[in-house]
């Protein structure tokens, strides 16, 4: 019995993949030299960052709750802004992929200092629902990509604000833009900044949702959210484009 457990247990983590030898040695010498190269690219950027309601100090000298989120596509940037305040105290965590290509964003959290929970809608959902309610009891706020993993891109996902919700946990966007990037051929349009490009990121007030909101009105909270940063988003892209 213990045995098959393992097997099970196994499963769940790693998804249907396996994670072999080979992926362990790219893994471990890989990782490093992507943390690296994301490093040494991010420390050419000119960020800006904008909290007009003092939300960042909110998130790491608090106890309170919170529901970070942003676009797949401006990962990048906002998770290494979401890092910082990692390293400073804020209790955040990460719902990552339990295959094999969850493994270097999984360690890439942790090395934050994040907590992480391996899970997927598809496979794990219930599994990764309860430690999910269990960690946010806990007093930690769960960061997520609000259209993500597959999209479509720019559209706010039910299951964050229902997570809000449960959590009662006000949503906090954060919306970046970029004086030059590349844009990779894939369904979120990932955002690569240019060395040396200017970079505004906007951290939008918190957005509380009641734990009595029925179903049509979360409906309208989520196209309410999804309104206002890409709102925000375009506001910050004109701002660039004038500059």
């Amino acid at each position: 019995m213990p045995d098959q457990n393992k097997n099970i247990s196994n499963q769940i983590f790693h998804g249907k993949r396996r994670l072999s030898l080979s992926r362990k040695v790219y893994y471990f010498f890989g990782l490093p030299l992507l943390k690296l190269v994301i490093k040494v690219l991010t420390c050419t950027y000119k960020i800006q960052i904008r909290d007009d309601g003092n939300t960042i100090n909110k998130l790491i000298e608090t106890d309170n709750i919170y529901a970070p989120c942003y676009w797949h596509q401006q990962t990048l940037v906002c998770l290494h802004i979401v890092s910082f305040w990692l390293k400073k105290g804020f209790k955040g965590g990460f719902i990552v992929s339990p295959s094999v290509d969850g493994e270097v964003p999984s360690k890439i959290a942790k090395s934050w200092g994040a907590r992480v929970i391996r899970g997927s809608a598809v496979r794990t959902g219930a599994t990764a629902m309860r430690e999910l309610h269990s960690a946010m009891r806990e007093g930690t706020s769960i960061v997520t990509a609000a259209d993500g993993p597959l999209g479509p891109i720019y559209q706010f996902k039910s299951g964050v604000v229902l997570m809000a919700k449960i959590g009662n946990a006000p949503i906090i966007p954060i919306v970046c833009a970029s004086s030059s990037s590349w844009l990779l051929n894939r369904w979120d349009r990932f955002m690569i900044p240019k060395p040396f490009s200017r970079i505004i990121v906007s951290i939008v007030k918190p957005y509380k949702i009641s734990k009595n909101s029925d179903l049509m009105e979360l409906e309208e909270h989520r196209i309410n959210i999804q309104t206002i940063m890409n709102k925000e988003m375009k506001y910050l892209e004109k701002q660039l484009k004038n500059e």
